[in-house]
Protein backbone atom coordinates (compact mmCIF):
# COMPACT_ATOMS: atom_id res chain seq x y z
CA UNK A 1 0.00 0.00 0.00
CA UNK A 2 2.42 2.23 0.78
CA UNK A 3 4.65 1.73 -1.99
CA UNK A 4 1.60 1.87 -4.46
CA UNK A 5 0.37 5.28 -3.10
CA UNK A 6 4.10 6.77 -3.67
CA UNK A 7 3.97 5.75 -7.07
CA UNK A 8 1.02 7.46 -7.48
CA UNK A 9 2.18 10.55 -5.75
CA UNK A 10 5.21 10.34 -8.16
CA UNK A 11 2.98 9.68 -11.00
CA UNK A 12 1.05 12.72 -10.52
CA UNK A 13 3.92 15.59 -9.71
CA UNK A 14 4.51 17.67 -12.56
CA UNK A 15 2.08 15.12 -15.02
CA UNK A 16 3.24 13.42 -18.16
CA UNK A 17 6.82 15.68 -17.68
CA UNK A 18 9.94 13.50 -18.36
CA UNK A 19 11.46 11.36 -15.36
CA UNK A 20 14.80 12.78 -15.64
CA UNK A 21 12.90 16.18 -15.72
CA UNK A 22 11.02 15.42 -12.71
CA UNK A 23 14.12 14.23 -10.83
CA UNK A 24 15.62 17.24 -11.60
CA UNK A 25 13.32 19.22 -9.52
CA UNK A 26 12.99 17.19 -6.90
CA UNK A 27 16.97 17.09 -6.58
CA UNK A 28 16.58 20.89 -6.91
CA UNK A 29 14.20 21.59 -3.83
CA UNK A 30 16.01 18.93 -1.56
CA UNK A 31 19.36 21.12 -2.24
CA UNK A 32 18.30 24.45 -1.83
CA UNK A 33 17.44 24.40 1.97
CA UNK A 34 21.20 22.60 2.56
CA UNK A 35 22.62 25.65 0.63
CA UNK A 36 20.69 28.18 2.12
CA UNK A 37 22.15 26.96 5.45
CA UNK A 38 25.67 26.76 4.45
CA UNK A 39 25.71 30.08 2.48
CA UNK A 40 22.50 32.34 1.56
CA UNK A 41 24.01 33.95 -0.97
CA UNK A 42 24.84 30.57 -3.13
CA UNK A 43 21.44 29.51 -2.49
CA UNK A 44 20.08 32.78 -4.27
CA UNK A 45 21.95 32.14 -7.31
CA UNK A 46 21.46 28.33 -6.97
CA UNK A 47 17.39 29.21 -7.08
CA UNK A 48 18.42 31.61 -9.75
CA UNK A 49 20.18 29.43 -12.31
CA UNK A 50 17.24 26.63 -11.32
CA UNK A 51 14.30 29.24 -12.33
CA UNK A 52 16.38 29.83 -15.35
CA UNK A 53 16.52 25.99 -16.16
CA UNK A 54 12.66 26.13 -15.92
CA UNK A 55 12.37 28.91 -18.13
CA UNK A 56 14.60 27.13 -20.64
CA UNK A 57 12.74 23.52 -20.38
CA UNK A 58 9.25 24.93 -21.02
CA UNK A 59 8.59 22.92 -23.70
CA UNK A 60 8.76 20.13 -21.08
CA UNK A 61 6.71 21.34 -18.85
CA UNK A 62 5.22 25.02 -18.10
CA UNK A 63 7.35 26.59 -16.02
CA UNK A 64 4.54 28.11 -13.37
CA UNK A 65 4.33 24.74 -12.12
CA UNK A 66 7.98 23.93 -11.00
CA UNK A 67 8.72 27.61 -10.43
CA UNK A 68 6.29 28.27 -8.51
CA UNK A 69 7.05 25.39 -5.98
CA UNK A 70 10.94 26.95 -6.04
CA UNK A 71 9.31 30.45 -5.09
CA UNK A 72 7.14 28.72 -2.38
CA UNK A 73 10.17 26.65 -1.16
CA UNK A 74 12.04 30.19 -1.43
CA UNK A 75 9.70 31.58 1.11
CA UNK A 76 9.19 28.87 3.35
CA UNK A 77 13.42 28.52 4.01
CA UNK A 78 13.59 32.69 4.22
CA UNK A 79 15.28 33.77 1.01
CA UNK A 80 12.14 35.87 1.23
CA UNK A 81 9.12 36.97 2.56
CA UNK A 82 5.61 37.64 1.77
CA UNK A 83 5.37 40.53 2.20
CA UNK A 84 8.45 41.67 -0.36
CA UNK A 85 6.52 40.12 -2.50
CA UNK A 86 3.65 41.70 -2.27
CA UNK A 87 5.52 44.77 -2.80
CA UNK A 88 7.19 43.61 -6.09
CA UNK A 89 3.65 42.99 -7.17
CA UNK A 90 2.36 46.72 -5.95
CA UNK A 91 4.94 48.45 -7.73
CA UNK A 92 4.32 46.19 -11.10
CA UNK A 93 0.46 46.32 -11.24
CA UNK A 94 0.53 48.46 -14.25
CA UNK A 95 2.34 45.17 -15.84
CA UNK A 96 0.06 43.00 -14.69
CA UNK A 97 -3.32 44.69 -15.33
CA UNK A 98 -1.69 45.25 -19.06
CA UNK A 99 -1.32 41.63 -19.30
CA UNK A 100 -5.20 40.55 -18.07
CA UNK A 101 -6.90 43.19 -19.64
CA UNK A 102 -5.08 44.31 -22.88
CA UNK A 103 -4.41 40.48 -24.09
CA UNK A 104 -8.48 39.82 -23.15
CA UNK A 105 -9.40 43.21 -25.29
CA UNK A 106 -7.39 42.40 -28.17
CA UNK A 107 -9.68 39.05 -28.39
CA UNK A 108 -12.46 40.81 -29.11
CA UNK A 109 -11.07 42.34 -32.27
CA UNK A 110 -9.51 39.24 -33.75
CA UNK A 111 -12.00 39.21 -36.31
CA UNK A 112 -10.57 42.54 -37.92
CA UNK A 113 -7.05 41.37 -37.63
CA UNK A 114 -7.59 38.13 -39.12
CA UNK A 115 -9.39 39.38 -41.71
CA UNK A 116 -6.31 41.80 -42.95
CA UNK A 117 -4.09 39.21 -42.60
CA UNK A 118 -6.14 36.95 -44.70
CA UNK A 119 -6.50 39.37 -47.24
CA UNK A 120 -2.00 39.59 -47.67
CA UNK A 121 -2.18 36.08 -47.95
CA UNK A 122 -4.56 36.30 -51.01
CA UNK A 123 -3.88 39.35 -52.70
CA UNK A 124 -0.65 39.02 -52.82
CA UNK A 125 1.09 37.22 -55.16
CA UNK A 126 4.83 37.94 -54.61
CA UNK A 127 6.28 35.92 -51.81
CA UNK A 128 8.81 38.48 -50.60
CA UNK A 129 6.53 41.67 -50.00
CA UNK A 130 3.76 38.76 -48.62
CA UNK A 131 6.90 38.31 -46.08
CA UNK A 132 8.33 42.05 -45.26
CA UNK A 133 4.03 42.97 -44.88
CA UNK A 134 3.94 40.25 -42.50
CA UNK A 135 7.16 41.52 -40.78
CA UNK A 136 6.08 45.10 -40.73
CA UNK A 137 2.73 44.55 -40.04
CA UNK A 138 3.41 42.54 -37.08
CA UNK A 139 6.13 45.17 -35.75
CA UNK A 140 3.46 47.25 -36.30
CA UNK A 141 0.64 45.96 -34.59
CA UNK A 142 3.11 44.40 -31.45
CA UNK A 143 4.33 48.33 -30.84
CA UNK A 144 0.49 49.22 -29.91
CA UNK A 145 -0.66 45.82 -28.65
CA UNK A 146 0.59 42.73 -27.03
CA UNK A 147 3.22 40.36 -28.92
CA UNK A 148 1.57 37.26 -27.65
CA UNK A 149 -1.42 38.39 -28.84
CA UNK A 150 -0.13 39.27 -31.99
CA UNK A 151 1.08 36.53 -32.88
CA UNK A 152 -1.84 34.40 -31.88
CA UNK A 153 -4.03 35.89 -34.71
CA UNK A 154 -0.85 35.24 -36.87
CA UNK A 155 -1.29 31.31 -35.87
CA UNK A 156 -5.04 31.47 -36.37
CA UNK A 157 -5.08 32.48 -39.62
CA UNK A 158 -1.67 29.73 -40.48
CA UNK A 159 -4.41 27.63 -39.43
CA UNK A 160 -7.14 28.04 -40.73
CA UNK A 161 -5.63 27.99 -44.23
CA UNK A 162 -3.55 24.76 -43.51
CA UNK A 163 -6.80 23.24 -42.42
CA UNK A 164 -8.80 24.31 -45.50
CA UNK A 165 -6.36 23.42 -48.54
CA UNK A 166 -5.90 20.05 -46.22
CA UNK A 167 -9.13 19.31 -46.55
CA UNK A 168 -9.91 20.45 -50.02
CA UNK A 169 -6.54 18.58 -50.97
CA UNK A 170 -8.09 15.65 -49.36
CA UNK A 171 -11.13 15.49 -51.52
CA UNK A 172 -13.93 17.78 -49.67
CA UNK A 173 -15.73 20.57 -49.44
CA UNK A 174 -15.23 23.60 -47.15
CA UNK A 175 -17.92 22.72 -45.02
CA UNK A 176 -17.76 19.40 -44.53
CA UNK A 177 -16.22 17.75 -41.21
CA UNK A 178 -12.31 17.00 -41.36
CA UNK A 179 -9.27 15.69 -39.46
CA UNK A 180 -6.32 17.96 -40.77
CA UNK A 181 -4.11 16.53 -37.99
CA UNK A 182 -3.92 13.25 -39.94
CA UNK A 183 -2.54 12.80 -43.72
CA UNK A 184 -4.00 8.93 -43.99
CA UNK A 185 -6.67 10.83 -46.64
CA UNK A 186 -4.59 12.71 -48.40
CA UNK A 187 -4.04 11.93 -52.02
CA UNK A 188 -0.31 11.40 -52.83
CA UNK A 189 -0.41 13.76 -55.92
CA UNK A 190 -1.69 16.26 -53.45
CA UNK A 191 1.39 15.42 -50.80
CA UNK A 192 4.25 17.01 -52.60
CA UNK A 193 2.29 20.78 -52.64
CA UNK A 194 1.36 20.11 -48.56
CA UNK A 195 4.94 19.76 -48.09
CA UNK A 196 5.64 22.80 -49.89
CA UNK A 197 2.74 24.80 -48.25
CA UNK A 198 4.33 23.89 -44.69
CA UNK A 199 7.24 25.60 -45.50
CA UNK A 200 5.71 28.83 -46.79
CA UNK A 201 4.03 28.91 -43.81
CA UNK A 202 7.22 27.96 -41.66
CA UNK A 203 8.69 30.93 -43.17
CA UNK A 204 5.79 33.38 -42.65
CA UNK A 205 5.54 32.72 -38.95
CA UNK A 206 8.91 33.22 -38.53
CA UNK A 207 9.12 36.55 -39.91
CA UNK A 208 5.67 37.23 -38.10
CA UNK A 209 7.24 36.00 -34.85
CA UNK A 210 10.41 38.32 -35.47
CA UNK A 211 8.42 41.10 -36.36
CA UNK A 212 6.54 40.91 -33.10
CA UNK A 213 10.17 41.54 -31.44
CA UNK A 214 11.14 44.89 -33.76
CA UNK A 215 7.79 46.35 -32.85
CA UNK A 216 7.88 45.20 -29.07
CA UNK A 217 11.42 46.76 -28.59
CA UNK A 218 10.16 50.34 -29.58
CA UNK A 219 6.93 51.28 -27.39
CA UNK A 220 6.19 51.32 -23.66
CA UNK A 221 3.53 48.71 -24.36
CA UNK A 222 5.32 46.35 -26.65
CA UNK A 223 6.99 43.59 -24.20
CA UNK A 224 5.58 43.63 -20.71
CA UNK A 225 9.66 44.46 -19.41
CA UNK A 226 9.48 47.66 -21.09
CA UNK A 227 6.44 49.22 -19.22
CA UNK A 228 8.40 47.63 -15.75
CA UNK A 229 12.20 49.66 -17.63
CA UNK A 230 9.32 52.52 -18.45
CA UNK A 231 8.06 52.79 -14.74
CA UNK A 232 10.96 52.80 -13.30
CA UNK A 233 12.66 55.91 -15.60
CA UNK A 234 9.56 57.84 -15.27
CA UNK A 235 8.91 57.51 -18.99
CA UNK A 236 5.37 58.07 -20.62
CA UNK A 237 4.32 55.85 -24.03
CA UNK A 238 6.00 58.71 -26.43
CA UNK A 239 9.07 59.38 -24.32
CA UNK A 240 10.11 56.14 -24.17
CA UNK A 241 9.25 55.51 -28.18
CA UNK A 242 11.86 58.60 -28.73
CA UNK A 243 14.54 57.34 -26.29
CA UNK A 244 14.56 54.09 -27.89
CA UNK A 245 14.45 55.44 -31.18
CA UNK A 246 18.49 55.97 -31.92
CA UNK A 247 18.59 52.02 -31.37
CA UNK A 248 15.08 50.66 -32.25
CA UNK A 249 14.94 52.71 -36.05
CA UNK A 250 18.16 51.42 -37.28
CA UNK A 251 17.14 47.90 -35.89
CA UNK A 252 13.47 47.94 -37.50
CA UNK A 253 14.84 48.90 -40.85
CA UNK A 254 18.15 46.18 -40.45
CA UNK A 255 15.72 43.65 -39.57
CA UNK A 256 13.05 44.38 -42.98
CA UNK A 257 16.50 44.25 -45.05
CA UNK A 258 16.91 40.80 -43.54
CA UNK A 259 13.98 39.60 -44.04
CA UNK A 260 13.74 40.75 -47.87
CA UNK A 261 17.40 38.77 -48.32
CA UNK A 262 16.60 35.78 -46.91
CA UNK A 263 13.74 35.25 -49.26
CA UNK A 264 16.02 36.75 -51.95
CA UNK A 265 18.98 34.29 -51.57
CA UNK A 266 16.93 31.49 -49.72
CA UNK A 267 18.61 31.31 -46.91
CA UNK A 268 18.44 29.54 -43.77
CA UNK A 269 15.82 27.42 -45.37
CA UNK A 270 13.72 30.43 -46.67
CA UNK A 271 12.32 31.56 -49.77
CA UNK A 272 9.54 28.61 -50.02
CA UNK A 273 7.16 29.54 -52.57
CA UNK A 274 3.19 28.95 -52.03
CA UNK A 275 2.61 26.55 -54.42
CA UNK A 276 -0.34 27.41 -57.33
CA UNK A 277 -2.56 25.02 -56.47
CA UNK A 278 -2.32 25.82 -52.40
CA UNK A 279 -3.16 29.95 -53.65
CA UNK A 280 -6.39 28.83 -56.01
CA UNK A 281 -7.61 27.14 -53.02
CA UNK A 282 -7.39 30.28 -50.32
CA UNK A 283 -8.69 32.46 -52.41
CA UNK A 284 -11.65 30.60 -53.02
CA UNK A 285 -12.19 30.13 -49.47
CA UNK A 286 -11.64 33.98 -48.84
CA UNK A 287 -14.26 34.53 -51.83
CA UNK A 288 -16.53 32.15 -49.83
CA UNK A 289 -16.13 34.01 -46.26
CA UNK A 290 -16.72 37.36 -48.39
CA UNK A 291 -19.64 36.00 -49.89
CA UNK A 292 -21.02 34.08 -47.00
CA UNK A 293 -20.05 37.74 -44.84
CA UNK A 294 -23.45 39.35 -43.18
CA UNK A 295 -24.43 42.64 -43.02
CA UNK A 296 -24.39 42.53 -39.69
CA UNK A 297 -20.51 40.90 -39.60
CA UNK A 298 -19.39 44.22 -41.80
CA UNK A 299 -20.96 46.23 -38.87
CA UNK A 300 -18.81 44.53 -36.72
CA UNK A 301 -15.57 44.31 -38.35
CA UNK A 302 -16.37 48.64 -38.86
CA UNK A 303 -17.05 48.56 -35.13
CA UNK A 304 -13.85 46.53 -34.38
CA UNK A 305 -11.91 49.23 -36.51
CA UNK A 306 -13.01 51.87 -34.93
CA UNK A 307 -12.09 50.83 -31.14
CA UNK A 308 -8.56 49.81 -32.50
CA UNK A 309 -7.95 53.09 -33.66
CA UNK A 310 -9.30 54.52 -30.24
CA UNK A 311 -6.46 51.86 -28.59
CA UNK A 312 -3.57 53.62 -30.66
CA UNK A 313 -4.63 56.67 -29.98
CA UNK A 314 -5.12 56.27 -26.11
CA UNK A 315 -1.92 54.55 -26.11
CA UNK A 316 -0.25 57.38 -28.02
CA UNK A 317 -1.87 60.47 -26.31
CA UNK A 318 -1.15 58.43 -22.89
CA UNK A 319 -5.20 59.19 -21.98
CA UNK A 320 -5.19 56.69 -18.85
CA UNK A 321 -3.05 53.76 -17.81
CA UNK A 322 -2.46 50.90 -20.20
CA UNK A 323 -4.94 48.71 -18.30
CA UNK A 324 -7.22 50.59 -18.25
CA UNK A 325 -6.99 51.32 -21.51
CA UNK A 326 -7.70 47.53 -22.32
CA UNK A 327 -9.73 47.28 -20.21
CA UNK A 328 -12.24 49.97 -22.06
CA UNK A 329 -11.49 47.71 -25.27
CA UNK A 330 -13.14 44.93 -23.60
CA UNK A 331 -16.14 47.19 -22.93
CA UNK A 332 -16.52 48.78 -26.08
CA UNK A 333 -15.98 45.36 -28.25
CA UNK A 334 -18.24 43.45 -26.16
CA UNK A 335 -20.68 46.18 -26.01
CA UNK A 336 -20.92 47.18 -29.88
CA UNK A 337 -20.15 43.46 -31.31
CA UNK A 338 -23.05 41.39 -29.25
CA UNK A 339 -20.93 39.57 -26.95
CA UNK A 340 -23.20 39.77 -23.69
CA UNK A 341 -22.44 36.10 -22.41
CA UNK A 342 -20.04 35.91 -19.28
CA UNK A 343 -18.50 32.36 -20.53
CA UNK A 344 -18.02 33.63 -23.91
CA UNK A 345 -16.29 36.68 -22.14
CA UNK A 346 -14.30 34.40 -20.06
CA UNK A 347 -12.03 32.66 -22.65
CA UNK A 348 -10.62 36.17 -23.82
CA UNK A 349 -8.54 35.72 -20.27
CA UNK A 350 -7.39 32.11 -20.90
CA UNK A 351 -4.39 33.50 -23.40
CA UNK A 352 -3.22 36.10 -20.46
CA UNK A 353 -3.87 34.88 -16.88
CA UNK A 354 -1.30 31.44 -16.92
CA UNK A 355 1.67 34.13 -18.47
CA UNK A 356 0.79 36.58 -15.65
CA UNK A 357 0.28 34.02 -13.00
CA UNK A 358 3.88 32.97 -14.30
CA UNK A 359 4.74 36.64 -14.20
CA UNK A 360 3.74 36.74 -10.26
CA UNK A 361 6.28 34.22 -9.72
CA UNK A 362 9.31 36.02 -11.79
CA UNK A 363 7.97 38.74 -8.90
CA UNK A 364 8.58 36.39 -5.92
CA UNK A 365 12.29 35.54 -7.36
CA UNK A 366 13.13 39.10 -8.35
CA UNK A 367 12.39 39.29 -4.11
CA UNK A 368 14.50 36.79 -3.73
CA UNK A 369 17.34 38.38 -6.01
CA UNK A 370 16.75 41.94 -4.21
CA UNK A 371 16.73 40.36 -0.34
CA UNK A 372 20.15 38.58 -0.92
CA UNK A 373 21.63 41.51 -3.14
CA UNK A 374 22.32 38.40 -5.58
CA UNK A 375 23.06 40.83 -8.45
CA UNK A 376 24.94 43.55 -6.52
CA UNK A 377 28.66 42.91 -6.89
CA UNK A 378 27.73 42.11 -11.22
CA UNK A 379 25.98 45.40 -10.76
CA UNK A 380 29.39 46.89 -9.21
CA UNK A 381 31.58 45.29 -11.39
CA UNK A 382 30.05 47.11 -14.35
CA UNK A 383 29.54 50.35 -13.09
CA UNK A 384 33.47 50.32 -12.89
CA UNK A 385 33.45 50.20 -16.84
CA UNK A 386 33.49 54.31 -17.75
CA UNK A 387 31.36 56.23 -20.42
CA UNK A 388 29.78 54.66 -23.49
CA UNK A 389 31.01 51.38 -22.13
CA UNK A 390 28.75 50.75 -19.08
CA UNK A 391 25.66 50.70 -21.89
CA UNK A 392 27.41 48.59 -24.07
CA UNK A 393 28.27 46.13 -20.95
CA UNK A 394 24.89 45.65 -19.92
CA UNK A 395 23.51 45.66 -23.14
CA UNK A 396 25.86 42.34 -23.76
CA UNK A 397 25.31 41.15 -20.14
CA UNK A 398 21.63 41.30 -20.67
CA UNK A 399 21.50 39.70 -24.30
CA UNK A 400 23.38 37.13 -23.50
CA UNK A 401 20.97 35.75 -20.69
CA UNK A 402 17.93 36.73 -22.62
CA UNK A 403 18.92 34.12 -25.22
CA UNK A 404 18.58 31.05 -23.00
CA UNK A 405 15.93 32.61 -20.12
CA UNK A 406 12.90 34.69 -20.36
CA UNK A 407 13.34 38.16 -21.45
CA UNK A 408 10.86 39.67 -19.14
CA UNK A 409 12.77 38.01 -16.14
CA UNK A 410 15.73 39.41 -17.22
CA UNK A 411 14.97 42.82 -17.96
CA UNK A 412 12.68 43.03 -14.46
CA UNK A 413 16.03 41.91 -12.31
CA UNK A 414 18.61 44.18 -14.23
CA UNK A 415 16.40 47.53 -13.94
CA UNK A 416 15.57 47.15 -10.14
CA UNK A 417 19.30 46.97 -9.76
CA UNK A 418 20.26 50.16 -12.05
CA UNK A 419 17.51 51.65 -9.98
CA UNK A 420 18.84 51.01 -6.54
CA UNK A 421 22.28 51.83 -7.66
CA UNK A 422 20.44 55.37 -8.78
CA UNK A 423 18.59 55.77 -5.50
CA UNK A 424 22.21 54.81 -3.59
CA UNK A 425 23.84 57.87 -5.77
CA UNK A 426 26.11 55.29 -7.66
CA UNK A 427 25.15 56.52 -11.06
CA UNK A 428 23.92 59.80 -12.35
CA UNK A 429 20.01 60.13 -13.69
CA UNK A 430 21.63 60.37 -17.06
CA UNK A 431 24.03 57.60 -16.77
CA UNK A 432 20.95 56.12 -15.61
CA UNK A 433 18.65 56.51 -18.63
CA UNK A 434 21.38 55.57 -20.67
CA UNK A 435 21.67 51.84 -18.99
CA UNK A 436 17.65 51.82 -19.06
CA UNK A 437 17.68 51.89 -23.05
CA UNK A 438 20.58 49.70 -23.14
CA UNK A 439 18.68 47.31 -21.03
CA UNK A 440 15.40 47.50 -22.92
CA UNK A 441 16.59 47.00 -25.75
CA UNK A 442 19.46 44.46 -24.80
CA UNK A 443 16.29 42.04 -23.72
CA UNK A 444 14.26 42.76 -26.59
CA UNK A 445 16.96 41.95 -29.33
CA UNK A 446 19.02 39.02 -29.14
CA UNK A 447 16.23 36.92 -27.17
CA UNK A 448 14.61 36.40 -30.40
CA UNK A 449 17.38 33.69 -31.00
CA UNK A 450 15.73 30.98 -29.19
CA UNK A 451 11.80 30.15 -28.08
CA UNK A 452 13.21 30.43 -24.41
CA UNK A 453 13.57 34.11 -24.76
CA UNK A 454 10.39 35.49 -25.78
CA UNK A 455 7.15 34.54 -25.01
CA UNK A 456 5.80 35.09 -28.47
CA UNK A 457 8.38 32.89 -29.98
CA UNK A 458 7.62 30.10 -26.97
CA UNK A 459 3.64 30.36 -27.81
CA UNK A 460 4.28 29.86 -31.50
CA UNK A 461 6.18 26.60 -30.93
CA UNK A 462 4.05 25.08 -28.78
CA UNK A 463 1.18 26.38 -30.77
CA UNK A 464 -1.49 23.45 -32.67
CA UNK A 465 0.04 24.97 -35.80
CA UNK A 466 3.89 23.94 -34.72
CA UNK A 467 3.87 20.47 -35.09
CA UNK A 468 1.47 20.50 -38.09
CA UNK A 469 3.80 22.71 -40.34
CA UNK A 470 6.87 20.54 -38.92
CA UNK A 471 8.48 23.90 -37.13
CA UNK A 472 10.32 21.83 -34.35
CA UNK A 473 12.65 23.63 -31.63
CA UNK A 474 15.92 23.34 -34.16
CA UNK A 475 14.14 24.70 -37.28
CA UNK A 476 13.07 27.74 -35.26
CA UNK A 477 16.63 28.63 -34.23
CA UNK A 478 18.34 27.92 -37.79
CA UNK A 479 15.52 29.91 -38.71
CA UNK A 480 16.13 32.98 -36.39
CA UNK A 481 20.13 32.76 -37.17
CA UNK A 482 19.93 35.15 -39.55
CA UNK A 483 17.46 37.59 -37.38
CA UNK A 484 19.83 37.41 -34.73
CA UNK A 485 23.04 38.00 -35.80
CA UNK A 486 21.66 41.34 -37.90
CA UNK A 487 19.65 42.72 -34.69
CA UNK A 488 21.85 41.88 -31.73
CA UNK A 489 24.70 43.12 -33.73
CA UNK A 490 23.39 46.81 -35.23
CA UNK A 491 21.63 47.12 -31.90
CA UNK A 492 25.19 47.11 -30.26
CA UNK A 493 26.68 49.40 -33.00
CA UNK A 494 24.05 51.77 -32.39
CA UNK A 495 24.53 51.86 -28.24
CA UNK A 496 28.59 51.29 -29.26
CA UNK A 497 28.45 54.32 -31.56
CA UNK A 498 27.13 57.08 -28.94
CA UNK A 499 24.58 57.74 -30.73
CA UNK A 500 22.75 57.16 -27.45
CA UNK A 501 24.49 58.71 -25.52
CA UNK A 502 24.09 61.90 -27.68
CA UNK A 503 20.49 61.83 -27.38
CA UNK A 504 20.04 61.22 -23.54
CA UNK A 505 22.68 64.33 -22.89
CA UNK A 506 19.80 66.38 -25.03
CA UNK A 507 17.38 64.90 -22.79
CA UNK A 508 18.79 65.50 -19.92
CA UNK A 509 19.64 68.78 -20.39
CA UNK A 510 16.28 70.06 -21.71
CA UNK A 511 14.96 68.35 -18.52
CA UNK A 512 16.99 70.09 -16.86
CA UNK A 513 16.22 73.39 -18.10
CA UNK A 514 12.71 72.52 -17.75
CA UNK A 515 13.31 72.12 -14.13
CA UNK A 516 15.01 75.17 -13.74
CA UNK A 517 12.45 76.59 -15.33
CA UNK A 518 9.61 75.62 -12.68
CA UNK A 519 11.56 76.14 -9.79
CA UNK A 520 12.03 80.01 -11.35
CA UNK A 521 8.29 79.87 -11.48
CA UNK A 522 7.93 78.53 -8.08
CA UNK A 523 10.32 81.28 -6.37
CA UNK A 524 8.93 83.89 -8.21
CA UNK A 525 5.23 82.85 -7.11
CA UNK A 526 6.60 82.77 -3.12
CA UNK A 527 8.44 86.40 -3.26
CA UNK A 528 5.14 87.77 -5.01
Amino acid sequence: MPQKFSNAVYQNFLGTASDWYKLTIIVFLLINPVLFWLSPYVAGWALVLEFIFTLAMALKCYPLLPGGLLAIEAVAIGMTTPAQIEHELAANIEVILLLIFMVAGIYFIKKLLLYAFTKMITKINSKIVLSLLFCSASAFLSAFLDALTVIAVIISVGLGFYAVYHKVASGKHFLQEHDHSSDHELPELNRQDLEQFRGFLRNIMMHAAVGTALGGVMTLVGEPQNLIIGGRAGWEFVEFAIRMSPVTIPVFFSGLLTCYLVEKLGWFHYGVQLPDHVRAVLVDFAQHEEDNRSYKDKVELIAQGTIAIWLIAGLALQLAPVGLIGLSVIILATAFTGVIDEHAIGHAFEEALPFTALLAVFFAIVAVIIDQQLFTPVIDWVLTFEGNMQPVMFYIANGLLSMVSDNVFVGTVYINEVAAALQAGQITREQFEMLAVAINTGTNLPSVATPNGQAAFLFLLTSALAPLIRLSYIKMMIAAVPYTIVLSFVGFMMIYSGTLKTMTETFYQNHWIEHQVEENKGKSTNEH
